[in-house]
Protein backbone atom coordinates (compact mmCIF):
# COMPACT_ATOMS: atom_id res chain seq x y z
CA UNK A 1 0.00 0.00 0.00
CA UNK A 2 1.51 3.39 -0.97
CA UNK A 3 2.63 5.38 2.03
CA UNK A 4 2.44 2.39 4.35
CA UNK A 5 5.34 1.67 6.62
CA UNK A 6 5.36 -1.20 9.12
CA UNK A 7 7.50 -0.49 12.15
CA UNK A 8 9.20 -3.90 12.11
CA UNK A 9 12.15 -2.57 14.10
CA UNK A 10 9.98 -2.72 17.24
CA UNK A 11 10.31 -6.26 18.71
CA UNK A 12 6.99 -8.03 18.39
CA UNK A 13 7.69 -9.79 21.67
CA UNK A 14 7.35 -6.41 23.41
CA UNK A 15 4.34 -4.91 21.58
CA UNK A 16 2.11 -5.71 18.66
CA UNK A 17 3.42 -4.67 15.26
CA UNK A 18 2.28 -1.11 14.58
CA UNK A 19 1.60 -0.19 10.97
CA UNK A 20 1.79 3.46 9.96
CA UNK A 21 0.16 4.93 6.87
CA UNK A 22 0.38 8.33 5.18
CA UNK A 23 -2.86 10.02 4.04
CA UNK A 24 -2.61 12.89 1.57
CA UNK A 25 -6.12 13.15 0.05
CA UNK A 26 -9.38 14.51 1.43
CA UNK A 27 -11.23 11.43 0.16
CA UNK A 28 -9.02 9.11 2.23
CA UNK A 29 -9.41 11.39 5.21
CA UNK A 30 -13.22 11.52 4.95
CA UNK A 31 -13.34 7.73 4.86
CA UNK A 32 -11.76 7.72 8.32
CA UNK A 33 -14.41 9.89 9.96
CA UNK A 34 -16.21 7.25 12.11
CA UNK A 35 -12.93 5.75 13.35
CA UNK A 36 -11.41 9.22 13.77
CA UNK A 37 -14.06 10.50 16.16
CA UNK A 38 -14.16 7.21 18.05
CA UNK A 39 -10.42 7.50 18.66
CA UNK A 40 -10.69 11.17 19.71
CA UNK A 41 -13.24 10.15 22.37
CA UNK A 42 -10.80 7.56 23.72
CA UNK A 43 -7.66 9.68 23.28
CA UNK A 44 -5.43 11.00 26.05
CA UNK A 45 -6.60 14.49 24.98
CA UNK A 46 -10.25 14.76 23.87
CA UNK A 47 -10.55 18.32 22.55
CA UNK A 48 -13.41 19.37 20.25
CA UNK A 49 -10.68 20.88 18.05
CA UNK A 50 -9.41 17.38 17.27
CA UNK A 51 -12.77 16.05 16.11
CA UNK A 52 -13.33 15.52 12.42
CA UNK A 53 -16.00 18.22 12.05
CA UNK A 54 -13.65 20.91 13.35
CA UNK A 55 -10.41 19.95 11.58
CA UNK A 56 -12.06 19.23 8.23
CA UNK A 57 -13.80 22.61 8.35
CA UNK A 58 -10.47 24.29 9.22
CA UNK A 59 -8.80 22.57 6.28
CA UNK A 60 -11.35 23.87 3.74
CA UNK A 61 -10.01 27.42 4.16
CA UNK A 62 -6.72 26.63 5.94
CA UNK A 63 -7.90 28.53 8.98
CA UNK A 64 -9.63 31.33 7.12
CA UNK A 65 -6.62 31.91 4.91
CA UNK A 66 -3.94 31.75 7.58
CA UNK A 67 -1.97 29.31 5.42
CA UNK A 68 -1.89 29.49 1.60
CA UNK A 69 -3.95 26.57 0.28
CA UNK A 70 -1.76 26.27 -2.80
CA UNK A 71 1.29 25.60 -0.59
CA UNK A 72 -0.46 23.20 1.80
CA UNK A 73 -0.70 19.42 1.62
CA UNK A 74 -2.33 16.90 3.91
CA UNK A 75 0.21 14.66 5.64
CA UNK A 76 -1.99 12.76 8.09
CA UNK A 77 -0.22 9.74 9.60
CA UNK A 78 -2.30 6.95 11.10
CA UNK A 79 -1.20 3.98 13.20
CA UNK A 80 -2.97 0.63 13.42
CA UNK A 81 -2.46 -2.48 15.46
CA UNK A 82 -4.24 -5.63 14.29
CA UNK A 83 -6.33 -3.42 12.01
CA UNK A 84 -7.51 -1.15 14.80
CA UNK A 85 -6.82 2.60 14.64
CA UNK A 86 -4.74 3.50 17.73
CA UNK A 87 -2.99 6.75 16.79
CA UNK A 88 -3.25 9.76 14.49
CA UNK A 89 -0.80 12.55 13.75
CA UNK A 90 -3.17 15.15 12.17
CA UNK A 91 -0.48 16.88 10.11
CA UNK A 92 -0.30 19.08 7.07
CA UNK A 93 2.80 20.49 5.42
CA UNK A 94 2.92 24.11 4.41
CA UNK A 95 5.02 27.21 4.18
CA UNK A 96 4.44 30.97 3.90
CA UNK A 97 6.46 34.15 4.13
CA UNK A 98 8.39 34.09 7.39
CA UNK A 99 7.79 30.36 8.03
CA UNK A 100 9.91 27.58 6.61
CA UNK A 101 8.45 24.28 5.35
CA UNK A 102 7.38 22.01 8.21
CA UNK A 103 4.89 19.42 9.34
CA UNK A 104 2.28 21.17 11.48
CA UNK A 105 -0.95 20.23 13.20
CA UNK A 106 -4.02 20.78 11.05
CA UNK A 107 -5.67 23.72 12.82
CA UNK A 108 -2.67 25.69 14.01
CA UNK A 109 -2.13 28.36 14.94
CA UNK A 110 -4.39 31.43 15.26
CA UNK A 111 -8.00 30.19 15.20
CA UNK A 112 -7.60 26.92 17.11
CA UNK A 113 -6.98 26.93 20.84
CA UNK A 114 -5.70 23.42 21.63
CA UNK A 115 -4.09 20.76 19.46
CA UNK A 116 -2.24 17.51 20.04
CA UNK A 117 -1.85 13.99 18.75
CA UNK A 118 -4.84 11.65 18.83
CA UNK A 119 -3.89 8.40 20.49
CA UNK A 120 -4.91 5.79 23.03
CA UNK A 121 -3.11 6.74 26.28
CA UNK A 122 -1.30 3.43 26.62
CA UNK A 123 -0.05 3.60 23.01
CA UNK A 124 1.24 7.18 22.98
CA UNK A 125 4.93 6.58 23.62
CA UNK A 126 5.15 3.73 21.12
CA UNK A 127 3.21 5.75 18.55
CA UNK A 128 5.44 8.82 18.88
CA UNK A 129 8.58 6.69 18.70
CA UNK A 130 7.39 4.95 15.54
CA UNK A 131 6.11 8.24 14.13
CA UNK A 132 9.50 9.95 14.27
CA UNK A 133 11.14 7.03 12.46
CA UNK A 134 8.34 6.95 9.91
CA UNK A 135 8.78 10.65 9.14
CA UNK A 136 12.55 10.44 8.90
CA UNK A 137 12.58 7.34 6.67
CA UNK A 138 9.55 7.90 4.41
CA UNK A 139 10.55 9.39 1.02
CA UNK A 140 7.01 10.75 0.50
CA UNK A 141 7.53 13.18 3.39
CA UNK A 142 9.96 15.77 2.04
CA UNK A 143 10.23 18.02 5.08
CA UNK A 144 11.32 16.36 8.32
CA UNK A 145 10.84 19.46 10.44
CA UNK A 146 8.07 19.49 13.06
CA UNK A 147 6.49 22.76 14.23
CA UNK A 148 3.68 21.74 16.57
CA UNK A 149 1.76 24.57 18.22
CA UNK A 150 -1.02 24.98 20.78
CA UNK A 151 -0.14 21.95 22.91
CA UNK A 152 -1.23 22.37 26.54
CA UNK A 153 1.80 22.51 28.80
CA UNK A 154 0.70 19.50 30.87
CA UNK A 155 0.38 17.21 27.84
CA UNK A 156 2.30 13.94 27.94
CA UNK A 157 3.39 14.73 24.37
CA UNK A 158 5.96 17.30 25.50
CA UNK A 159 8.19 15.17 27.71
CA UNK A 160 7.85 12.12 25.47
CA UNK A 161 8.91 13.99 22.34
CA UNK A 162 11.86 15.57 24.11
CA UNK A 163 13.15 12.18 25.26
CA UNK A 164 12.54 10.50 21.91
CA UNK A 165 14.32 13.28 19.99
CA UNK A 166 17.35 12.95 22.26
CA UNK A 167 17.62 9.30 21.30
CA UNK A 168 17.67 10.17 17.60
CA UNK A 169 19.51 12.56 15.32
CA UNK A 170 16.97 15.31 16.09
CA UNK A 171 17.08 18.62 17.89
CA UNK A 172 14.25 19.74 20.17
CA UNK A 173 12.96 23.09 21.33
CA UNK A 174 9.91 24.31 23.19
CA UNK A 175 8.51 27.77 23.85
CA UNK A 176 5.46 29.07 25.69
CA UNK A 177 2.94 30.79 23.41
CA UNK A 178 0.05 32.00 25.58
CA UNK A 179 -1.82 31.47 28.85
CA UNK A 180 -5.11 29.57 28.63
CA UNK A 181 -7.10 29.90 31.87
CA UNK A 182 -10.00 27.68 32.86
CA UNK A 183 -12.59 27.67 35.64
CA UNK A 184 -13.19 24.37 37.42
CA UNK A 185 -16.84 24.43 38.44
CA UNK A 186 -18.13 23.60 41.93
CA UNK A 187 -21.44 21.88 42.64
CA UNK A 188 -23.54 25.04 42.94
CA UNK A 189 -23.60 28.79 42.29
CA UNK A 190 -23.10 29.80 45.93
CA UNK A 191 -19.91 27.75 46.13
CA UNK A 192 -18.66 29.43 42.98
CA UNK A 193 -19.31 32.90 44.37
CA UNK A 194 -17.53 31.99 47.59
CA UNK A 195 -14.49 30.93 45.57
CA UNK A 196 -14.09 34.51 44.30
CA UNK A 197 -12.45 37.32 46.22
CA UNK A 198 -14.78 39.47 48.30
CA UNK A 199 -14.25 42.37 45.91
CA UNK A 200 -15.05 40.31 42.83
CA UNK A 201 -18.05 38.66 44.47
CA UNK A 202 -19.42 42.13 45.18
CA UNK A 203 -18.72 43.16 41.56
CA UNK A 204 -20.68 40.19 40.18
CA UNK A 205 -23.69 40.99 42.33
CA UNK A 206 -23.50 44.75 41.68
CA UNK A 207 -23.38 44.43 37.89
CA UNK A 208 -26.21 41.91 37.82
CA UNK A 209 -28.32 44.14 40.08
CA UNK A 210 -27.68 47.23 37.97
CA UNK A 211 -28.42 45.33 34.76
CA UNK A 212 -31.76 44.06 36.05
CA UNK A 213 -32.65 47.57 37.24
CA UNK A 214 -31.93 49.20 33.87
CA UNK A 215 -32.93 46.50 31.39
CA UNK A 216 -35.04 43.45 30.83
CA UNK A 217 -32.30 40.83 30.54
CA UNK A 218 -32.58 37.37 28.96
CA UNK A 219 -30.07 34.60 28.24
CA UNK A 220 -30.94 32.93 24.92
CA UNK A 221 -29.37 30.17 22.82
CA UNK A 222 -29.47 29.77 19.05
CA UNK A 223 -30.80 26.24 18.64
CA UNK A 224 -32.74 26.34 15.36
CA UNK A 225 -30.56 25.00 12.51
CA UNK A 226 -32.51 27.14 10.03
CA UNK A 227 -31.43 30.36 11.77
CA UNK A 228 -27.77 29.54 12.49
CA UNK A 229 -26.46 31.44 9.46
CA UNK A 230 -28.45 34.58 10.31
CA UNK A 231 -27.45 34.35 13.97
CA UNK A 232 -23.80 33.94 13.02
CA UNK A 233 -23.91 36.89 10.62
CA UNK A 234 -25.23 39.02 13.50
CA UNK A 235 -22.48 37.66 15.75
CA UNK A 236 -19.83 38.57 13.18
CA UNK A 237 -21.20 42.10 13.03
CA UNK A 238 -20.86 42.33 16.81
CA UNK A 239 -17.26 41.14 16.52
CA UNK A 240 -16.54 44.06 14.18
CA UNK A 241 -17.05 46.48 17.06
CA UNK A 242 -13.56 45.59 18.30
CA UNK A 243 -10.82 46.99 16.08
CA UNK A 244 -8.53 43.96 16.35
CA UNK A 245 -11.35 41.57 15.46
CA UNK A 246 -12.53 43.78 12.60
CA UNK A 247 -9.04 43.51 11.08
CA UNK A 248 -9.10 39.74 11.62
CA UNK A 249 -12.44 39.30 9.80
CA UNK A 250 -11.45 38.82 6.18
CA UNK A 251 -14.04 37.28 3.81
CA UNK A 252 -12.27 33.92 4.10
CA UNK A 253 -12.24 34.11 7.90
CA UNK A 254 -15.94 34.92 7.94
CA UNK A 255 -16.60 31.90 5.77
CA UNK A 256 -14.58 29.75 8.17
CA UNK A 257 -16.65 30.97 11.13
CA UNK A 258 -19.98 30.51 9.35
CA UNK A 259 -19.11 27.00 8.23
CA UNK A 260 -17.71 26.24 11.68
CA UNK A 261 -20.98 27.05 13.42
CA UNK A 262 -22.96 24.91 10.96
CA UNK A 263 -20.54 22.00 11.40
CA UNK A 264 -20.64 22.36 15.20
CA UNK A 265 -24.43 22.42 15.19
CA UNK A 266 -24.58 19.23 13.10
CA UNK A 267 -22.09 17.59 15.48
CA UNK A 268 -24.20 18.58 18.49
CA UNK A 269 -21.41 20.75 19.89
CA UNK A 270 -22.63 24.29 19.20
CA UNK A 271 -23.42 26.67 22.06
CA UNK A 272 -24.21 30.08 20.53
CA UNK A 273 -25.37 32.17 23.50
CA UNK A 274 -26.63 35.75 23.58
CA UNK A 275 -27.57 38.26 26.23
CA UNK A 276 -30.69 40.14 25.16
CA UNK A 277 -31.31 43.51 26.74
CA UNK A 278 -34.80 44.88 26.13
CA UNK A 279 -35.23 42.35 23.33
CA UNK A 280 -32.00 43.22 21.48
CA UNK A 281 -28.83 41.12 21.41
CA UNK A 282 -26.23 43.10 23.33
CA UNK A 283 -23.55 40.39 23.39
CA UNK A 284 -23.01 36.94 21.90
CA UNK A 285 -20.55 34.17 22.71
CA UNK A 286 -19.65 31.43 20.24
CA UNK A 287 -18.95 28.39 22.42
CA UNK A 288 -18.74 24.64 22.10
CA UNK A 289 -20.01 21.93 24.45
CA UNK A 290 -17.84 18.84 24.56
CA UNK A 291 -16.44 16.44 27.16
CA UNK A 292 -18.83 17.96 29.75
CA UNK A 293 -17.13 21.35 29.38
CA UNK A 294 -18.08 24.73 27.97
CA UNK A 295 -15.36 25.91 25.60
CA UNK A 296 -15.55 29.72 25.19
CA UNK A 297 -14.34 30.31 21.63
CA UNK A 298 -15.09 33.91 20.63
CA UNK A 299 -17.18 36.93 21.61
CA UNK A 300 -18.86 40.02 20.24
CA UNK A 301 -20.79 42.84 21.89
CA UNK A 302 -22.69 46.02 21.09
CA UNK A 303 -20.98 49.22 22.36
CA UNK A 304 -24.42 50.84 22.67
CA UNK A 305 -24.76 48.83 25.88
CA UNK A 306 -21.20 49.32 27.15
CA UNK A 307 -22.43 50.84 30.42
CA UNK A 308 -24.09 47.51 31.24
CA UNK A 309 -20.88 45.48 30.52
CA UNK A 310 -22.86 42.99 28.40
CA UNK A 311 -19.94 40.72 27.49
CA UNK A 312 -18.85 40.40 31.10
CA UNK A 313 -22.40 39.81 32.34
CA UNK A 314 -23.04 37.23 29.64
CA UNK A 315 -19.98 35.26 30.70
CA UNK A 316 -21.14 35.32 34.33
CA UNK A 317 -24.55 34.04 33.24
CA UNK A 318 -22.90 31.31 31.18
CA UNK A 319 -20.83 30.20 34.16
CA UNK A 320 -24.01 29.98 36.23
CA UNK A 321 -25.76 28.10 33.40
CA UNK A 322 -22.84 25.65 33.15
CA UNK A 323 -22.97 24.96 36.90
CA UNK A 324 -26.73 24.43 36.82
CA UNK A 325 -26.32 22.00 33.92
CA UNK A 326 -23.69 19.93 35.70
CA UNK A 327 -20.68 20.84 33.56
CA UNK A 328 -17.21 20.33 34.98
CA UNK A 329 -15.39 23.34 33.56
CA UNK A 330 -15.65 26.59 31.66
CA UNK A 331 -12.53 26.66 29.51
CA UNK A 332 -11.72 30.31 28.74
CA UNK A 333 -9.01 29.18 26.35
CA UNK A 334 -6.10 31.16 24.92
CA UNK A 335 -5.44 34.71 26.04
CA UNK A 336 -4.46 36.29 29.34
CA UNK A 337 -7.21 38.92 29.60
CA UNK A 338 -7.70 40.14 33.17
CA UNK A 339 -11.42 39.37 33.35
CA UNK A 340 -10.69 35.65 33.03
CA UNK A 341 -8.73 35.66 36.27
CA UNK A 342 -11.19 37.94 38.07
CA UNK A 343 -13.86 35.32 37.41
CA UNK A 344 -11.77 32.50 38.84
CA UNK A 345 -9.65 31.36 35.92
CA UNK A 346 -6.69 29.16 36.82
CA UNK A 347 -3.69 29.55 34.57
CA UNK A 348 -2.43 26.99 32.11
CA UNK A 349 -0.35 27.62 29.01
CA UNK A 350 -0.07 26.44 25.44
CA UNK A 351 3.34 25.78 23.94
CA UNK A 352 5.02 25.10 20.62
CA UNK A 353 7.43 22.23 20.06
CA UNK A 354 9.96 22.37 17.23
CA UNK A 355 12.14 19.45 16.12
CA UNK A 356 14.24 18.83 13.03
CA UNK A 357 16.77 16.27 11.88
CA UNK A 358 20.32 17.20 12.64
CA UNK A 359 22.65 17.53 9.69
CA UNK A 360 25.25 14.78 9.48
CA UNK A 361 28.72 15.99 10.42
Amino acid sequence: MPGTYSTQFVPESIISCMELNLITSEKEWEALRPEWDELVAASFRAYPFLEFWYLFNWWKTCGGGEWPKENSTLKIITARENGNLVGIAPFFSSQRDGSEPALRFIGQIEVTDYLDFICLPEKLETFLSNLLDFIDENPNIKTKRLELANIQNDSATIALLEGLCQGRQRDYGMKVLQPAPGIHLPANWDQYLQSLSKKQRHEVRRKERNLEHDHQAELVFSENPASITDDMNHFIELMRNEKEKAEFLTPLTEQFLLDLAVAAQKAGCLNLASLKLDGKKAATYLNFIDDNKLWVYNTGWDPEYSKASPGWVLLVKLIQWAIENGLDEVDLMRGGEEYKYRLGGIDRHVVQVVSDRLLSS
